[in-house]
């Protein structure tokens, strides 16, 4: 058997895992997994992959996280905070292993070989059970500091919005209060059993277009891709792009052409396999660098 590039899509609900011949959206085989403790979802994993022999190995991961030291951070995750996620996988795998971001991962996957493709800078955004943004900027991730946090951005709050937001570190920031988990507490319904023209949407899409404004401004992306399962309501991208030009207010040029806003904020063209796919292209550039 030719060796395969093997992925992890690792996230705070399911492990993904998947090989594949080559980095692309066809895979050779795949396996979901809940996440539960650290220690059993990551041997669940290893047990996937000791079938197969591996070339490199690429995960994106939900964090926060020390990209360098291959670990999470300061999630709110019960058991994971600062739980090493790298140190184990090569112990038991002995590949090379490219480690990033969740949403930095999905961004490379749509990049590549979705909605993204030929645009730069461009930024990937995850509406869920948190709010994420993936960056990238010469076609690679952007990293500095730690990794862009642009879900715990501030926004203005919407006049007429008493909800106190339920991010535990901020309350207020853009993921405490448009994140799926908020839409759930302030409506008393989940995300999905609100109807088309619930409240609920005019307000998701006032929030999430402060944000992409405020991404618009200081990284002057050529396409912004929206995903995340809140995205799939039917009428938000709509609202959103609607809102978007609306608090641009005519200052950008570019975006105020018929049909510029439609062609920068576009929905994600993998779905939920973007950050699959994008981890597929962290273990062919593991490899290649190896």
């Amino acid at each position: 058997m030719n060796a395969l590039l093997g992925a992890i899509e690792a996230g705070g609900t399911e492990f993904v895992c998947a090989v594949a011949e080559r980095a692309g959206p066809i895979l050779a085989a795949r396996r979901v997994i809940p996440t539960t403790s650290p220690a059993k979802t990551l041997a669940e994993a290893v047990d996937f992959f000791s079938g197969y022999r591996l070339r490199a190995l690429g995960v994106a991961c939900f964090g926060p996280v020390d990209l360098e030291q291959g670990r999470i951070t300061t999630t709110p995750k019960p058991g994971w905070r600062h739980a090493e996620i790298v140190r184990p996988l090569r112990a038991a795998l002995n590949v090379p292993i490219a480690f990033e971001t969740d949403v930095n991962g999905a961004a490379l996957g749509e990049g590549h070989h979705g909605a993204g493709r030929g645009r730069d800078p461009l930024i990937y955004v995850t509406v869920g059970t948190g709010i994420g943004a993936g960056v990238l900027v010469g076609g690679r991730p952007v990293h500095g500091l730690m990794h862009p946090e642009a879900g715990h951005m501030s926004v203005r709050r919407h006049p007429d919005d008493q909800f106190p937001g339920m991010c535990p570190f901020h309350s207020d920031c853009l993921e405490g209060l448009a994140s799926g988990p908020a839409i759930e507490a302030r409506w008393g319904s989940s995300g999905q059993d609100l109807p088309v023209g619930h409240p609920a949407w005019s307000l998701e899409a006032y929030y999430l277009a402060e944000a992409l404004c405020n991404l618009v401004y200081v990284i002057s992306p050529q396409k912004i891709v929206l995903g995340g399962g809140v995205m799939n309501q039917a009428e938000l991208l709509s609202l959103i792009r609607g809102e978007t030009q609306a608090r641009l207010g005519g200052y950008l040029a570019p975006l105020d052409r018929p049909g510029a806003i439609a062609a920068l904020v576009v929905p994600a063209e993998l779905g939920d396999d973007a950050g699959i796919v994008g981890a597929l292209e962290l273990a062919r550039k593991a490899a290649i660098e190896s």
